[in-house]
């Protein structure tokens, strides 16, 4: 008689491993890396290895001391949070709010839950959150990307969001401010922003890899853009004086950071395809709203964290059919 394992998510069905996943990500991360250590120097490359070095001795701590289980951050998943979390934070964060960072995404976030595949919330977000709401003038204070430079020179400047969101308050057009951005500096990298969000070009090629390792599906990163694009070419289309070209609102910020690398996460995202695509939408949407109306210039995290909080509602929704229903009904 054999054996039935019962494991917490997530439920692999091929011969893909967790560890092969997240390192795999991890892969499709690097020309984002490198995009962020060539404007930004070694700040990059310093917060990048400590957050990952962090999140992997501060789960290994939790787990062998507190939990008192096997430690297993050779899967990938602590370094993963690490480099996603230091990737959502400006060049210019001091290392100990990185670190405070770091233990409230795999403390709180994560190993509180029991750890990877309980998690309700993606574990880097909710510690970007926790920095933002924290530390919101370090968080915001975005350091002005310089090509090859070694270290930080301490000259900072706005967001591309930022200033849109500066500019409508006082009045000014949304056509007006449009026109002072760079659409390939904004595409290649050369902007304000957090670390591993600057390049769509860098993101873009990463999830091309993604997808032709089967590690994620089109269906969330499709949905998320697509919904984003169609919310904002409408308001664009009512009045184009007040709400910028969609085109920017896909590639500037953290959207294509967020709808490829987190909102994908296979532990906090539906599991069905009419799942995922309803949670896409709804990270497009909210993100959209957040953007435009809200306060901060930057809705991704929020939104991604709140559609994660109604994943569980959309699994139980559109749950796939039971082993034998089919048959079932054809009798």
């Amino acid at each position: 008689m054999g054996i039935l394992t019962v494991s917490g998510s997530p439920h692999i069905h091929d011969r893909a491993t967790v560890p092969g996943i997240m390192w795999g990500v991890v892969y499709a991360l690097i020309p984002a890396f490198l995009v962020s250590v060539w404007y930004f120097g070694i700040n990059a490359l310093i917060l990048t290895m400590i957050a990952a070095v962090a999140c992997m001795f501060f789960e290994l701590v939790i787990q062998k001391y507190i939990l008192k289980t096997e430690p297993d951050i050779k899967d990938g998943s602590a370094a993963l949070t690490g480099i996603l979390l230091a990737f959502n934070v400006p060049a210019s964060l001091p290392v100990w709010q990185l670190l405070t960072g770091c233990l409230v995404s795999v403390g709180i976030a994560k190993m509180a839950y029991g750890g990877l595949g309980r998690n309700i919330f993606n574990p880097a977000l909710v510690g970007r959150v926790f920095l933002l709401i924290s530390f919101p003038v370090d968080m915001t204070t975005w350091p002005v990307p310089k090509p090859m430079t070694v270290i930080w020179d301490g000259v900072t400047g706005p967001t591309s969001l930022g200033i849109l969101k500066e500019g409508l308050l006082k009045g000014d057009s949304a056509s007006h401010i449009s026109a002072q951005f760079n659409n390939l500096d904004i595409f290649i990298g050369n902007t304000a922003g957090s670390l591993g969000e600057v390049s769509a070009l860098a993101l873009i090629l990463g999830g091309v890899y993604l997808l032709y390792r089967r590690i994620i599906t089109w269906h969330i990163p499709l949905s998320y853009l697509i919904s984003v694009f169609i919310f904002t070419g409408i308001m664009y289309l009512i009045d184009p004086n007040l709400y910028i070209n969609p085109l920017i609102h896909v590639i500037v910020g953290g959207l294509l950071l967020g709808a490829i690398y987190m909102a994908t996460d296979m532990v906090t995202s539906p599991m069905s395809v009419k799942g995922m695509l309803i949670y896409g939408t709804g990270c497009g949407i909210l993100t959209v709203l957040i953007r435009i109306w809200g306060a901060y210039p930057e809705g991704v995290s929020f939104a991604i964290l709140i559609m994660n909080a109604f994943t569980p509602l959309i699994n139980r929704s559109f749950k796939p059919k039971r082993f034998g229903e089919v048959l079932k009904n054809v009798q």
